[in-house]
């Protein structure tokens, strides 16, 4: 018993370590490829006469950047341990303070488009995989085809001018003039009006491929022998589906899980720009244009880090919804 409870917790364990090697490369990465790019934020300042090039050599003695990039990464790496993740040049504050409002509201967004994804995906992939080769089957493959070959900029662009044009929704933005002076259920109100398109967007654009994969999961139980036993005994309908089918599909879905939230959150990027939704996507534009690198290292660090938690929530329900998990590993 104790070996059994023991092997999981190693096992997540070493998936833990994995992810801090993976942080850690990708701060190397993300240090090696900002050195490589051209310019810096104090750049512009030397176009303008007014500021002297002593003033420019000092605020980049300032904030470190004419030391070498081993030094500048060393200094980061305090940084963060300090909890401050760097020092935005735009900004002129700590970098933490930024992504903390900023994630919050990319993890708001990717959260309800995940759950709302997968609450759509299971039922539908469940439902089409026991019709197989019918009508609805085929109709639900090529709606599903048709969706995977639109990007998710011409969903987010297409829903955007949809909404212009009815005037049925706010464009732009988390909340409205005067949020403030709402109570508290019109305050949730306009806050839900507003995540509908970007939430809508991510929802299309992940849904074709999640369904599918429920779709390929289920038919492949449904042929095993278990299932045809269980129909022998008079199990039919919704509690095979659902009851004895589903549970042992389960671990290919939960490994997606993981996965979806790496494909959800580089796509939420591009859709938060679009949208007007205030998270880390237009964080990391602007950062981008005004060479604010430390703000650049933090979103990827930021993205990294939730994609990593992703992997690892799906690990620990492997090991909580599969006892040969804990079995091999002990």
């Amino acid at each position: 018993m104790t070996s059994g409870v023991k092997s999981p917790i190693r096992y997540l364990e070493r998936r833990a370590l994995h992810a801090v090697l993976l942080l850690l490369g990708a701060s190397l990465l993300s240090f090696l490829f900002s050195s490589l790019a051209p310019g810096s934020f104090f750049d512009e300042m030397k176009l303008n006469p007014q500021i002297s090039p002593e003033t420019v050599a000092a605020l980049r003695s300032q904030y470190g950047l004419d030391q070498p990039l081993p030094v500048r990464y060393v200094r980061w790496v305090k940084s963060v341990l300090r909890g401050e993740w760097g020092y935005s040049f735009a900004y002129n504050q700590p970098v933490r303070s930024l992504l903390m409002v900023r994630a919050r509201n990319t993890l708001l967004l990717t959260t309800l488009a995940m759950a709302l994804a997968w609450l759509m995906a299971v039922p539908i992939g469940v439902w089409i995989a026991s019709r197989r080769g019918r009508w609805d089957d085929q109709l639900a493959s090529a709606s599903t085809s048709l969706l995977l070959s639109v990007p998710e900029l011409v969903l987010a662009l297409g829903l955007l001018y949809l909404v212009i044009r009815t005037h049925a929704l706010p464009v732009g933005g988390m909340v409205s003039t005067g949020f403030d002076r709402l109570g508290s259920w019109e305050q949730v109100r306009d806050l839900a009006v507003h995540l509908i398109v970007p939430v809508a967007t991510l929802v299309l654009a992940s849904l074709p491929t999640l369904i599918r994969h429920v779709r390929a999961s289920m038919i492949e139980v449904l042929q095993a022998p278990f299932i045809q036993a269980a129909r022998g005994h008079g199990i039919s309908g919704s509690r095979l589906l659902f009851c004895y089918a589903l549970p042992a599909a389960a671990n290919p879905l939960i490994s997606l899980f993981g996965l979806s939230v790496a494909g959800l959150l580089s796509g939420s990027l591009l859709v938060e720009v679009i949208a007007g939704w205030p998270g880390l996507g237009p964080l990391l534009l602007e950062a981008c244009f005004s060479r604010d690198i430390y703000v650049v290292i933090g979103v990827v660090m930021a993205s990294t880090m939730f994609m990593i938690l992703g992997s690892l929530l799906a690990d620990v329900m492997l090991v909580v919804a599969d006892p040969r998990v804990r079995t091999d590993h002990a």
